[in-house]
């Protein structure tokens, strides 16, 4: 039986949002995901005051705003994380970058450069930022800064914030529950430490990327999987191109880089470094 609260959604609808969302962020909308298309855009099409589905497209096309079009991704997009998810990629990290400090000694060196691509509310950022300067406080004395990007302005909002409610501490050991503060009223707080080494910033990571690199590690987890198989490697593949040689990539559990692995190698379970300007310029002969 259907929610009153909810609109019917005819298939002629269902196919113009696939396209739509599909034209704007890349990400393919499986039949399977019709319930939660009617549950998510339902709210934001009364909260226009508009009758339907075939109305509210019709004001997208032709008389919404910028912040209109941000809302419909919004809506469809799936925020799913926790801190410290997928341990292993920060035991990794942990170890790869004690290296990079050992090699680079001059004051220029001291350079650290990390993108959480699709950082959702910002439990992975903050976890990396948490896990690094935790295992090497001399990184506060490094220009060490962490990109933190997702195509959802409500979720970097969020995490821009830095606080959490206590129950994302549950499942952690105590030492861990201990690199955060506590806000009170049922909430932790980032320290102003880690936080002041993240940026957060949104980014279709369709759309021309504003930012340079290199990047000596990339975390870009359960975000190709809302892709099909051409976009998967062409974002894995512009990826490699902004990640410094010998920097690792670290994807989702579920995930490979299909198209997109000319540039890497595989290392561990989902972590692929880049190969050298050397190797490639082998590969390409």
């Amino acid at each position: 039986m259907m929610d009153p609260n909810e609109f019917a959604l005819g298939e002629r609808e269902f196919e113009r949002i696939r396209e739509r969302l599909y034209d704007v962020a890349g990400i393919s909308l499986s039949d399977a995901k019709r319930t939660l298309v009617i549950a998510r855009l339902s709210k934001v099409i009364r909260g226009l005051k508009l009758p339907s589905f075939d109305a509210y497209l019709e004001f997208l096309e032709t008389q919404g705003t910028a912040a209109d079009a941000q809302d419909f991704v919004n809506a469809l997009t799936t925020n799913l994380t926790r801190f410290w998810r997928e341990e292993h990629h920060f035991t990794h990290l942990l170890s790869y970058v004690g290296e990079l400090m050992k090699s680079r000694t001059s004051v220029s060196e001291k350079r650290l450069r990390i993108w959480s691509a699709g950082c959702s509310t910002g439990q992975e950022p903050y976890t990396i930022a948490l896990s690094l300067l935790n295992a090497y406080p001399d990184l506060k004395r490094w220009d060490f800064k962490i990109l933190a990007t997702d195509i959802d302005t409500s979720v970097i909002a969020k995490a821009a914030a830095g606080l959490y409610p206590e129950g994302e501490l549950n499942g952690l050991s105590p030492e861990r529950a201990r690199l955060f503060e506590r806000a009170g009223e049922g909430r932790i707080r980032i320290p102003q430490a880690a936080m002041q080494t993240v940026s957060f910033k949104p980014l279709n990571l369709m759309a021309p990327w504003p930012m340079k690199g290199p990047f000596d590690a990339i975390f870009c987890r359960n975000v190709a999987i809302y892709f099909d198989k051409a976009t998967q490697g062409e974002v894995f593949g512009r990826l490699g191109q902004i990640l410094a040689p010998g920097g690792f990539l670290y994807i989702g559990h579920s995930e490979n880089l299909g198209t997109g692995s000319a540039g890497f190698r595989l290392v561990g379970k989902t972590i692929y470094q880049a190969r050298s300007h050397a190797e490639r310029a082998r590969d390409a002969a």
